[in-house]
This record gives structure tokens, C-alpha cells and sequence, in this order.
């Protein structure tokens, strides 16, 4: 499986293409951060972290996107940017026909690290070392694209096995209802028309 982890911003977008096979083993194959600067309008920011996403799935060719889910900041700005972000990047996903995963920071951090309020060091410190990689990614952007890459690798086995179970419950409760209805109908009492007189 080859997943693209994006960390959407809208200042630094982090992209992080990681290869994972049987197991946790999983190798780098491309980390890069794409800038945009903040005095341009928010459009234009927006188009070019679009044309980037956009050329890594051409060249990379992905099985998967995923993608860091939004979550409560106290700097409303800072939030709704990355909101902004995280929708281009599923937009520009769904049109090449790749599916997106959204994982939380947290699910993220406890996937690479066991812990799920590690620190941005810390991610970085075993991104380096799970991939195996000379030199530790920076910016931060890059080190958690990777993260996202990797954590997608290592839950999507786990996350497809929960949604076969989902799907065999929810088919096993509609038989079970059919029959239910079945039974109902056969056990009510049958009250016969009577016929009109001559």
C-alpha cells in the first residue's frame, strides 16, 4: 500500500508519501512541504496547495490519501485554515478516485509513538527512526506528514477488518428483523370478511 499523509496549513501544507507491505514494515518514498505565502489571498493559496497535491498524485500515484482531521484550536484563524486545507486535499483526492482517511493528532501520535499526547520531537524522533531515514525531516510539517503516512499504513488493516465486521452485524440484523417480521405476521389473527348476504 502506498499512502500520500498530507498535514494540511495553509502557510506549510506537509506531504509525505510512505510504502507499507505485510506487517509494520514501511519505507519512505517522497516528504516535502509546500509553502504559501500569507500576505496572498486565500484563493490563491488554496489553488496552489491544490497544484501541488495534485502533481504528487501523478507522480507518486497513491493508493490512499490521508489526511490530519481538523481539530479545536484557540486560534480560530490557524483552524479554519487547515479546515480549508484538509477540504481542498479531499477534493483533489476524490477526483484522481483515491479514497481519503482522516486520522486525529492524537490517533496519529499513539500509532507512531504508543503515546497518544507526544510531543512534535517525539513524532519526529520515530518517524526518523521507523523509516530508517539519515536525517530527521523538517520542518515539523514534513516529520507529521510522514507520521500521517505511516499511522494509515500500520490502522488500515485494522480499520478494513472493523468495517467487514460492521457491515457482516448490520447484514446479520437484517436478516434477523426479516425473520422477526416474518414471524409477526405469520402469528397474528386472521379475521375473516364475512360475505354479504343475498
Amino acid at each position: 500500500m502506498r499512502v500520500l499523509g498530507v498535514d494540511p496549513g495553509l502557510t506549510r501544507c506537509g506531504l509525505g508519501v510512505v510504502e507499507g507491505g505485510g506487517g509494520r514494515a514501511v519505507r519512505a518514498v517522497a516528504v516535502d512541504v509546500v509553502r504559501t505565502p500569507p500576505e496572498a489571498a486565500v484563493a490563491a493559496r488554496l489553488g496552489a496547495v491544490a497544484d501541488a497535491v495534485e502533481a504528487w498524485i501523478a507522480e507518486h500515484r497513491p493508493d490512499v490519501v490521508a489526511v490530519e482531521r481538523v481539530f479545536a484550536q484557540h486560534n480560530v484563524r490557524t483552524v479554519m485554515g487547515t479546515a480549508q486545507v484538509g477540504g481542498v486535499v479531499a477534493l483533489v483526492a476524490g477526483r484522481a478516485g483515491l479514497p481519503v482517511a482522516f486520522h486525529t493528532p492524537s490517533e496519529v501520535k499513539a500509532a507512531v509513538t504508543g503515546s497518544g499526547r507526544a510531543d512534535k520531537d517525539q513524532v519526529t524522533a520515530m518517524v526518523t527512526r521507523v523509516l530508517a531515514l539519515d536525517t530527521a525531516p523538517r520542518p515539523a510539517d514534513a516529520a507529521d506528514a510522514l507520521a500521517l503516512a505511516v499511522c494509515h499504513c500500520w490502522r488500515a488493516p485494522m480499520m478494513a477488518r472493523m468495517a467487514e465486521a460492521e457491515a457482516r452485524a448490520a447484514e446479520a440484523t437484517k436478516r434477523h428483523r426479516a425473520r422477526l417480521k416474518a414471524a409477526q405476521k405469520a402469528a397474528a389473527p386472521t379475521t375473516a370478511t364475512p360475505k354479504a348476504g343475498r
